[in-house]
């Protein structure tokens, strides 16, 4: 589909576009995603009917902007978000040349890494609500659309949003970059973690991680880490405390809520022994998914970590 070529005809026509190939329909949910009697109450809505002042992107893209709906998807949610802190991979994926302002015409599309190749997928903007709710991620503020519009144009990608229920982290890093990605395993980490961790900030990779689901998914531990999950990491540092060095680690959730609660979270006793200057630049006491934890803690905590950039 030619993106520039169906706006024109929906401007000319004076039409919204409606998508014939991933229609505003129970097969384009999948059949198997909810129980049959919840699939018929799907209602589809676009935003100019949800809010006054709809806005692809607003100040900016932000990993919180994003809050995980009822699909599985938190393994391409964690790559988005690490994807949102990296500029120059984004702008292949989220093309500028549309939003709701300006020649809107009910139609958006986005970019995916298929097979060697940037594939543009066009998507119209209708989304699915189930009882009045998202069903699929919804935006932080209530009138930014870029998270739900992009996640569609995955979906329609892997042939329906149920196709999104569950996935690998790494596979996402890929089709957001056309990249080469590198797993490591944190049951038998390599001896320089710490560093390879540091050196990927530097390098501007993408990185993700992910809790190991043996038990239930999805389940919440009290610690505040959840099973079978997969996370964003944005960051890590090296910094003074008490008399000697600590490496820690900064984890965001895609549910944006959700945190741990031990050493190094937002409120533990840990940031008293820390230099006031650095303790300001690094925590931020927000329950925005996102936290502190040391290696240690990491490392028990969680069972892989991905890296992705263009180049090994």
């Amino acid at each position: 589909q030619d993106f520039d070529h169906l706006r024109a005809l929906c401007l000319r026509q004076g039409l919204l576009f409606e998508d014939a190939t991933f229609p505003a329909h129970i097969s384009s949910i999948g059949l198997n995603l909810l129980p049959g009697d919840q699939l018929q109450q799907i209602k589809w809505k676009r935003p100019i009917e949800l809010q006054i002042n709809p806005h692809l992107i607003m100040d900016g893209v932000s990993r919180f902007d994003i809050m995980q709906g009822e699909i599985g998807d938190c393994w391409m949610l964690a790559a988005l978000g690490s994807l949102t802190m990296q500029k120059q991979f984004l702008q292949n994926v989220l093309p500028k040349d549309q939003g709701f302002q300006g020649n809107y015409a009910g139609i958006f599309h986005f970019r995916f890494w298929q097979y060697g190749d940037w594939v543009d997928v066009v998507i119209d903007d209708r989304l699915p609500f189930l009882n009045g709710r998202y069903l699929s991620v919804h935006p932080r503020t209530s009138n930014e659309f870029w998270p739900s519009l992009l996640e569609k144009a995955y979906a329609k990608l892997q042939g329906s949003y149920q196709n999104l229920h569950g996935g690998y982290l790494s596979d996402a890093l890929v089709d957001f970059t056309g990249g080469v990605q590198m797993e490591f395993s944190l049951k038998r980490p390599p001896p320089d973690l710490e560093e390879i961790l540091k050196a990927a900030g530097k390098s501007q990779c993408l990185v993700g991680c992910s809790t190991s689901g043996q038990m239930r998914r999805n389940m919440e531990l009290r610690n505040g880490i959840v099973q079978g999950h997969a996370y964003t990491v944005t960051g890590a540092v090296k910094l003074r405390y008490k008399n000697g060095w600590k490496h820690i680690i900064r984890i965001w959730n895609p549910w944006g809520h959700g945190e741990w609660k031990g050493p190094w979270s937002d409120d533990s006793p840990q940031w008293d022994h820390v230099e006031p200057k650095y303790r300001e630049e690094l925590l931020r006491n927000k329950d925005d998914g996102e936290f502190w934890m040391s290696c240690e803690n990491f490392q028990e905590q969680f069972s892989w970590v991905c890296i992705c950039n263009t180049s090994p």
